[in-house]
């Protein structure tokens, strides 16, 4: 089922998370000028950018293949002085409140476990919600950046989450 614009309508059902497709990244700049429109908002060559240096980008899929929001991380180092930077998670708002940013987190999360990372990012200080989300998931506020998001000169915080591995949340030695 599509709209009159050919885009998904409704729910689609299961999201299924995987490796950002380069056929998405006009996909993600469209998304970022909506999500971002009084920021500086990523260019579809930003995102060619990101994926050519190496960083981790997910996309979350619909059934019929469309992406609905998309995620990045950054890793340096190695274990066990490894730290990894959430670069963005954003998603389509006709499909917000579904799960799919908890879900493009953890899956940024459990690629900085498997290094070891200790992990930071930054949010909008009147981000309540994502706060939220991100103290749900281990992040502490450990700094304020003033005028952090241009041109807006929103404020952000900078959230730490300490270094975890997949075994230590396991309880399996």
């Amino acid at each position: 089922m599509t709209d009159n614009a050919g885009k998904p309508s409704g729910t689609r059902g299961t999201v299924r998370l995987a490796k950002l497709l380069r056929r998405d990244l006009a996909r993600c700049a469209e998304l970022e000028r909506i999500l971002f429109p009084e920021d500086d908002p990523w260019s579809e060559g930003a995102f060619v950018s990101e994926l050519k240096r190496g960083n981790f980008y997910l996309g979350a899929y619909d059934a019929q293949e469309y992406l609905l929001g998309y995620a990045g991380i950054a890793l340096t180092g190695r274990p066990p002085d490894a730290e990894a930077e959430i670069h963005t998670i954003a998603v389509d708002p006709e499909y917000r409140r579904q799960g799919i940013g908890r879900a493009l987190l953890r899956g940024l999360l459990s690629k900085a476990d498997e290094w070891r990372a200790r992990t930071f990012l930054e949010v909008r200080t009147d981000n309540d919600a994502a706060i939220a989300l991100y103290r749900e998931h281990g992040f502490e506020i450990v700094g304020l950046r003033k005028r952090y998001y241009q041109p807006s000169g929103a404020d952000a915080h900078t959230m730490s989450r300490p270094a975890q591995s997949s075994v230590e949340e396991s309880g399996v030695p």
